[in-house]
């Protein structure tokens, strides 16, 4: 008996090891005004959105740890209705959709999930995440009271309510999920639907409380939500949100810490400054839980953007990059904020906060409570002009547009403006495509190339023929990007043109998204519309021969609507199309026949996997043909050395699409923006954001790299295929090795810290309330140089640092003497480094940039 007794100890025991709050007991959530209740105890939650599907399953623990290591709680993800149910009834739970796989990854991290099933998730997503064929199901209209629409929404809501009990992953069960959601968004188009609106608005509250599942449902942007739900605020500011009853929480579902892309657009930038500044005001004005949007963006693989025109990246600009890095200083001075903050968190989430005028946009709010406790916020909501004030009894410089933060009403640990976290320097490092298979022979580096050319116009027996137009997406109902439309027009002999050797124009208008022209199987130009309007007018000068002329239009979408109120009969393809220069004028062929084919022929056979791949003749070659539309290449490579996340360079392509080893890279673009869109050379943090305020990249690419996730590579034998639509250069596609080269830091002498000993390395000194450098370079790599250190007046940017009138000379012999040949240091501003005393009177600063090898 006594052995029985220890062992069921040791199994106790083990089982507790294994537990954490979150992973495998049972939690009550509830709520009161201020905040979320969880076993009865108050929480303040900061949650970071991570989108299952767009990362892969090899990413996701590494994902969800470092979230965790930037100080968050809690995993946020939305339920992509249109990648479960593919055709209706059948439903996919595998590979990038292993929902439940990603639910027990964040429950193995200890960490809480808010599950916003929706199921229309918006999330620049392809159809907003509703699949297509329900639009094709008879009466249906999305989003309204709607009995098609609801039947089916209220399906698929039963059946992801029901995969989480049964995989016991409620709070209630031991599970993670302590909040869902239901619909998204809807207070913007509500009133589009008249009273349908409202009521299915009612209704959708209503099925989702009736799931009993035992946590409390949300609603965001839902302007009329019942007191069922919790109502809840999306914007890039939230902090004069009010819930609509005053028994709910004050609960931030989405804060964009960056911006999406469309092709064709620049790139928008979001300042860590702004976004630490947006956070901490929300939080000193009473809100509980805080939620960014995204944490992580990944990448719109396959066909799943939406838009149209989103980009294939979804980076976001957000904390952790595309490929998986930590993004700094945003990432960093973000795990800055939630340390400070957490230090409040008692204090804030017991008390009343008293709100303190110190003057013309300067405010405190101050929370104490009966243990006399005290923790303050101080904000400078002034976007000009910094300020210092008087606060019991002490003064506080406050940048422009900043918050500090008191934990003890006196000490300031963090303030929003001041960014003591490094810049990491990431670089894309080329590595040229390397066959599967080398052998001693000369060239044998050279890829092998294969080639199957798709022909322009109908590829097999037309789907159907029809006088005039049909929409594109009807038609394809988006089961590819392509739709052929073609007819004829015969040239007599003495037409003027062909007389003066001139050429007739070629008009087409279209609805959208992008299209390319062809006149007797030779490419004449392409068109396309854009993010913000998707419309287009295509007219070019094309050659015309006497005779019957074949006229092959390939229409194409980029992404359905994702967003708006009736969004789903949004159309595209073309709506009118001419000819002018004739003899008798201009040829109006759109009541013409026209002969429709839809898809690619590479497409239907499915060449780009292995049981498609041999369904056409390829044609080998050593040097793939150059600028050729309609092409597809296929080459077997390995993979890129290293361990670094991979990027596809397709600087050198047009526009199609990639696949490896039948895996869907997704569509690429090189598009570039336009050198007249706004774009500025420093991003000044202070005032509201909004997405075009910080504009780069003008000029040039949208996106240039297309990430191809490392777990897709086998060890030899790697088949790339790329369908390339107008032409394009293949011998020039490279993969990139995503890599951290270097750090810069720039800390000034009145930067606060919130405790340095936290990191666990060593620093150099023995004063912990001083401010600090912290470099770390990436795992196995070290500083290898300091290309530029020093302690004075520094001034410029990360890459471009420069030595002011206060210099200490030996600024780069310390970091050198502390850094090199160290994977991380940290070097503290003190006297028993620099020279302190140079420059009175001047707030000197430490400037570094260091390289990692």
């Amino acid at each position: 008996m006594e052995v029985k007794r220890i062992w069921t100890l040791l199994l106790l025991l083990f089982f507790f090891a294994l537990c954490s709050t979150t992973s495998c007991l049972a939690s009550n959530v509830t709520y009161d005004r201020r905040s979320l209740l969880i076993n009865g105890q108050r929480k303040l939650l900061i949650s970071a959105a991570i989108h299952y599907p767009r990362s892969v399953p090899a990413m996701w623990p590494g994902l969800v740890q470092t979230a965790k290591e930037g100080g968050v709680d809690v995993i946020e993800t939305y339920v992509f209705w249109n990648g479960h149910e593919p055709s209706p009834g059948n439903y996919y739970f595998g590979g990038r959709y292993d929902l439940v796989k990603f639910v027990k990854i964040v429950q193995q991290a200890g960490m809480y999930l808010i599950l916003r099933i929706g199921p229309f998730v918006a999330a620049e997503w392809n159809f907003g995440g509703i699949p297509v064929w329900l639009h094709y199901v008879p009466g249906t209209i999305f989003r309204t009271d709607n009995e098609p629409f609801k039947d089916h929404m209220k399906n698929f809501t039963a059946l992801i309510v029901n995969l989480m009990k049964q995989e016991k992953l409620l709070a209630p069960q031991g599970g993670p999920i302590i909040l869902a959601q239901i619909e998204n968004e809807y207070g913007y188009y509500e009133g589009a639907y008249g009273e349908g609106g409202k009521r299915y608005a009612m209704w959708a509250a209503s099925m989702a409380v009736s799931h009993n599942i035992g946590v409390p449902w949300i609603m965001c942007q839902q302007f009329d939500a019942p007191n069922s739900v919790i109502n809840t605020c999306n914007s890039f500011y939230c902090d004069q949100f009010t819930p609509i009853f005053p028994d709910k929480p004050k609960i931030w579902t989405e804060n964009w810490p960056g911006w999406f892309k469309t092709f064709g657009s620049p790139d928008p930038h979001r300042p860590a400054e702004d976004v630490a500044y947006s956070v901490a005001r929300f939080f000193q004005k009473g809100g509980s839980v805080h939620n960014y949007y995204m944490y992580h963006g990944g990448t719109n693989f396959g066909r799943t953007a939406g838009g149209p025109f989103i980009t294939t990246s979804y980076d976001y600009e957000a904390p952790i990059d595309e490929y998986g890095l930590p993004r700094l200083p945003k990432w960093g001075h973000l795990r800055e904020l939630h340390r400070a903050i957490k230090l409040c968190e008692h204090v804030m989430l017991n008390s009343e906060a008293v709100n303190i005028s110190l003057g013309p946009s300067l405010e405190a709010d101050v929370f104490t409570d009966s243990s006399g406790a005290c923790a303050a916020f101080l904000a400078n909501v002034d976007d000009k002009n910094d300020r210092t004030v008087v606060f019991r009894n002490s003064s506080y410089h406050l940048p422009a547009w900043s918050v500090s933060i008191l934990p003890d009403c006196k000490n300031v640990v963090f303030n929003t403006a001041k960014v003591g976290t490094p810049t990491s320097i990431v670089e894309m490092v080329a590595e040229k495509l390397q066959p599967s298979v080398r052998t001693p022979e000369k060239n044998s580096e050279a890829l092998k190339w294969e080639v199957f050319v798709e022909k322009a116009g109908i590829w097999d027996k037309e789907d159907f023929v029809q006088t005039g137009f049909v929409d594109h997406i009807n038609t394809t109902k988006d089961t590819t990007d392509y739709l052929w439309y073609t007819t004829s027009i015969f040239v007599e002999e003495n037409e003027g043109f062909l007389i003066k050797e001139s050429q007739p124009f070629l008009i087409v208008e279209s609805k959208g998204h992008a299209l390319h022209a062809f006149v007797n199987q030779k490419l004449q130009g392409t068109a396309y519309g854009n993010g913000t309007h998707s419309p287009f007018k295509f007219k070019k000068p094309v050659s015309l021969k006497a005779g019957k002329n074949e006229i092959a239009l390939l229409s194409m979408t980029v992404g359905l609507q994702n967003a708006g109120s009736f969004y789903e009969w949004v159309g595209a393809g073309p709506t009118h199309v001419e000819i002018r220069g004739f003899n008798k004028g201009t040829v109006n062929l759109s009541n013409s026949t026209w002969i429709y084919k839809i898809g690619l022929q590479g497409e239907h056979l499915g060449i780009y996997r292995a049981d498609g791949i041999n369904k056409v003749n390829w044609v080998a070659t050593s040097e793939p043909p150059k600028q050729q539309p309609l092409t597809w290449y296929k080459t077997e490579i390995t993979p890129p050395p290293g361990k670094e996340p991979v990027g596809l360079d397709m600087i050198h392509m047009g526009k199609g699409l990639a696949w490896l080893n039948g895996e869907e890279i997704g569509r690429y673009w090189p598009r570039k923006s336009s050198i007249d869109d706004g774009c500025v050379k420093e991003c000044d943090y202070r005032g509201k954001f909004m997405p075009n305020k910080c504009f780069t990249g003008c000029g040039e690419p949208t996106q240039r790299w297309y990430h191809v996730p490392r777990s897709w590579f086998k060890s030899s034998g790697n088949i790339l295929v790329i369908f390339e639509e107008k032409g394009g250069d293949p011998s020039k596609i490279t993969f990139s090795r995503r890599k951290v080269t270097g750090l810069c830091a720039l800390v000034a002498e009145d930067q606060p810290s919130v405790g340095p000993e936290s990191w666990e390395k060593e620093v150099s000194g023995s004063n912990k309330n001083v401010p600090f450098v912290h470099l770390q370079c990436p795992e196995n790599t070290l500083v290898s140089a300091v290309k530029f250190a020093s302690f004075g007046n520094p001034s410029g940017n990360c890459g471009s640092y420069t030595k002011g009138d206060c210099h200490d000379p030996n600024s780069i012999s310390v970091i050198e003497k502390f850094c090199r040949n160290k994977n991380n240091c940290a070097i503290e501003l003190s006297e028993e480094n620099f020279s302190t005393s140079l420059c009175p009177g001047v707030t000197k600063k430490l400037a570094v940039e260091a390289i990692c090898r």
